[in-house]
């Protein structure tokens, strides 16, 4: 493939899936971190975030499942991360469509602030690791604990580092494949998506963090200089 191709939209991923759905699009992976249904706001910071949209409820989740199943392709791979909090509800809709295989543990080298004298402090978060239909793992068979530093969430409330992000990519799909993520936040998976030399097909309701995540998937672009196995078109669209 002379082009690595990127698909952004900004707007809601149910009608966005809906339309990719209509034109029988399909993705090779999914890899993505919805709103966890706690409204999360972290407040350990000079620069406090607005709440994350549509993570006071998970009404919408069945039907996220479903779509992000019909677009898969059979025997591909899909990861979702998740907190501890709402895990059973994931999982409980995810085996409705997927198979889940596993837990993945993201142990991120930082303690939470929360209840800092009546609990235990958390240092991970979960990752919902599912198939549609058989596929196999590339390279070895490697541990569920995933020990990939934090990014002190400077692009966004939640996010996730670009190694660790590729390295799942890697693990699932092949060169010039096509990674989904319908709440992408500051860009993370179409930057790791693009290091690995996989397009990318994206969508974030928020019009801040959709504009952070096209520079910086513009910017990586730039960092890698002119290859022509990696040259990027970029196709972008509003809501």
């Amino acid at each position: 493939m002379k082009h690595i191709k990127m698909e952004l939209y900004n707007g809601d991923c149910l009608k966005f899936l809906d339309d990719l759905i209509s034109n029988s699009r399909k993705v090779d992976c999914i890899i993505t971190d919805p709103p966890y249904g706690m409204e999360f706001r972290s407040s350990h910071r000079k620069k406090r975030y607005d709440v994350i949209k549509n993570d006071d409820n998970l009404d919408w989740l069945d039907e996220f499942v479903e779509k992000s199943y019909m677009l898969l392709k059979d025997n591909s791979h899909a990861y979702f991360f998740c907190s501890w909090h709402k895990v059973d509800v994931f999982k409980q809709a995810l085996e409705k469509k997927f198979t889940v295989k596993n837990v993945l543990i993201w142990e991120k080298n930082n303690t939470g602030m929360g209840d800092l004298f009546g609990d235990y402090a958390p240092k991970y978060e979960m990752i919902l690791f599912c198939t549609k239909g058989k596929r196999k793992l590339n390279g070895n068979r490697d541990s569920n604990m995933l020990r990939f530093a934090r990014t002190n969430n400077v692009c966004h409330p939640t996010q996730k580092p670009v190694d660790l992000i590729r390295y799942l990519i890697e693990k699932s799909t092949n060169k010039n494949d096509i990674v989904g993520d319908f709440f992408f936040g500051s860009g993370t998976t179409g930057v790791a998506s693009l290091q690995s030399n996989r397009s990318f097909i994206g969508a974030e309701i928020e019009k801040t963090h959709f504009d952070t995540g096209v520079k910086r998937i513009k910017d990586a672009h730039t960092s890698m200089g002119f290859f022509k196995d990696k040259e990027m078109e970029i196709k972008i669209k509003k809501e």
